[in-house]
């Protein structure tokens, strides 16, 4: 219906954690369609509501290879992890121009509320599962450059300051 604008690393709602969403209604499914359209606009594989200024548990998620494979989660939340890593070049619309390699799990299940307000849970695997999980980050307050160790989070703000 919409592409938001995004909000802009350091806007401090990006570091406020998202609040829980009571039902999924029309009001959610609105700024569902909204993300899924913004997410396209960018493009990306993923998008939290929180990185469009609304506080809310909200995420979406296409890493497929054609596009239209939205999954729209409300208070997503990883019940299970891999072990094996799968590390990925990640980067944020909230902080362009730079990016970094990430290690995540490569598999995880996770329990949500699907677009009919019923609780679901999914298996993400590769590209899916990190962009799961780089949106439960940001409705949890953290940024993908958490994830890193002082020097390289400094380094990587440093040439974002720059223009990237």
């Amino acid at each position: 219906m919409a592409v938001r604008p995004i909000l802009r690393w350091p806007d401090r709602r990006l570091r406020t954690p998202a609040a829980d969403v009571e039902a999924v209604t029309d009001e959610v499914r609105a700024v569902w369609t909204d993300m899924i359209d913004t997410m396209e606009a960018m493009p990306g594989v993923g998008l939290a509501a929180v990185q469009i200024g609304v506080m809310q548990r909200l995420a979406v998620v296409d890493a497929s290879d054609k596009r239209g494979q939205a999954v729209r989660m409300a208070n997503p939340e990883v019940l299970h992890a891999s072990i094996e890593p799968r590390d990925h070049d990640e980067a944020s619309p909230c902080l362009p121009g730079v990016s970094a390699k990430i290690a995540r799990p490569r598999a995880v299940t996770v329990r949500f509320l699907n677009e009919s307000g019923e609780i679901e849970e999914r298996d993400f695997v590769g590209l899916w599962a990190t962009s799961v999980q780089h949106q439960i980050d940001h409705l949890a307050g953290r940024m993908y450059f958490d994830r890193l160790s002082k020097v390289k989070r400094d380094m990587l703000l440093r040439r974002a300051k720059k223009g990237g």
